[in-house]
């Protein structure tokens, strides 16, 4: 069995809701009503990016990474 201080040591529990080119991850925010005139001050909302895990060319040689929809549409990434 693997202990708990062990496996939160590695990279892939906290990647697959990060980009790995610009490192947009996870956030927060209010739950605001559809007539907007009340704003729950209690519950947060959290919102994950648009992350796909994508073969990429890093330094001439193919690699999986964690990207967001956004840097592959910006081109900052070369797929494989």
């Amino acid at each position: 069995m693997i202990s708990p201080a062990r496996y939160l040591d590695t990279q892939e529990v906290f990647s697959m809701a990060k980009c790995e080119v610009c490192q947009k991850d996870t956030f927060f925010g209010r739950k605001i009503s559809i007539t907007r005139s009340q704003v729950s001050r209690r519950a947060l909302t959290t919102q994950q990016p648009n992350v796909r895990n994508v073969k990429v060319v890093v330094n001439g040689t193919p690699k999986t990474m964690h990207v967001c929809t956004r840097c592959l549409r910006s081109g900052e990434v070369k797929r494989a």
